[in-house]
């Protein structure tokens, strides 16, 4: 396969986390255009204040035909940055083009490689050096494609060019409740792509409404969502409808389902102890409006294809949870 060429390193964050902790993710997503199957992989780092940072490696595999997803979590000491961008954590290497390791009954060999400009999804350069928002994040690569393969204990995926994400944040803490939003593999429009963070952030007694950013490629064209607009939201574990403004250009209007079966349930810590329950489906359905202004609205649909997580506080979602704490 013909490597891409190499892109400027993305950094990892955590070496100037100081004495009041973070958290830092690089991770990736990745879906068979066969459907019915994704990979989503994640390295993190936890930094609770005053203490040394540790690592943590998250591994699943999607399979719409075998059941729950097969999920792998593995935390260890001594985290390190690489030279050419990304990590180190344990014997796994998160490089600016591949990720191989293991971990466990986990094992990982990926390459990814594309064209399409990084996305970050704050508005504002000023904003990922600013104290706020906490949340800083950014996709070096919001369309890719990989290929190699993937182990979780007795299950394999091969992947040969399969479709994804490869995403990276950081920040003092997670926000008080969060959607992370990708589409793609679109039966309408194979190149067209959605890649959104939505929050709401609390501060002191208050929680903010919420607050989408990011951006839909669509017919070539990437239109950033209004960091400044306040999207209509109706979330639940297992599904969301949301409505948002890309400025003048337009409005989104979207729909994602995700069968429980298929959603796995992480425990999410802040630096700070207090914990976040996370369910996250990668082989979501999804289908999508565009509303451009002035011209007839194009609607996208993937049965597959769409990654749906939310970040929650509420513990009584009836899901089960992965037996891993964090870190």
């Amino acid at each position: 396969m013909a490597r891409a060429a190499q892109r400027p390193p993305v950094a990892a964050r955590f070496p100037g986390f100081g004495a009041g902790g973070g958290y830092e993710s690089f991770y990736l997503r990745a879906v068979d255009p066969a459907g019915g199957r994704a990979v989503w992989l994640r390295h993190t780092i936890h930094q609770a204040p005053n203490a040394a940072p540790v690592g943590s490696i998250w591994v699943t595999l999607f399979d719409v035909g075998a059941g729950a997803p097969v999920a792998h979590k593995a935390s260890i000491a001594g985290p390190h940055p690489n030279a050419d961008g990304g990590l180190t954590i344990g014997d796994s290497r998160f490089g600016p083009d591949g990720v191989a390791g293991s971990a466990g009954p986990a094992r990982w060999d990926l390459r990814f490689e594309g064209d399409e400009p990084e996305l970050r999804h704050l508005p504002a350069a000023w904003m990922y050096r600013a104290p706020l928002p906490k949340t800083k994040p950014e996709s070096p690569r919001p369309a890719a494609r990989f290929s190699g393969s993937v182990t979780v204990g007795e299950t394999t995926f091969t992947l040969d060019g399969w479709p994804g994400v490869v995403g990276h944040n950081w920040g003092a803490e997670h926000a008080e409740r969060w959607i992370w939003l990708h589409g793609i593999a679109f039966d309408e429009d194979a190149d067209a792509w959605l890649d959104l963070s939505v929050g709401r952030v609390r501060l002191g007694p208050f929680t903010t409404p919420w607050v989408a950013a990011g951006a839909l490629s669509i017919g070539g064209e990437r239109v950033r969502l209004d960091a400044r607009s306040r999207p209509r939201v109706r979330e639940t574990p297992t599904s969301l409808s949301l409505q948002a403004r890309a400025g003048r250009a337009g409005r989104l209007e979207l729909r994602v389902d995700s069968p429980p079966s298929a959603t796995v349930v992480w425990r999410y810590a802040d630096p700070d102890g207090h914990e976040h329950h996370t369910a996250n489906c990668s082989i979501a359905s999804m289908e999508l409006t565009w509303r451009p202004r002035g011209a007839d609205p194009i609607t996208l649909h993937t049965t597959y294809g769409a990654a749906y997580e939310l970040g929650m506080r509420e513990t009584t979602h009836g899901l089960p949870v992965q037996p891993f704490g964090d870190p």
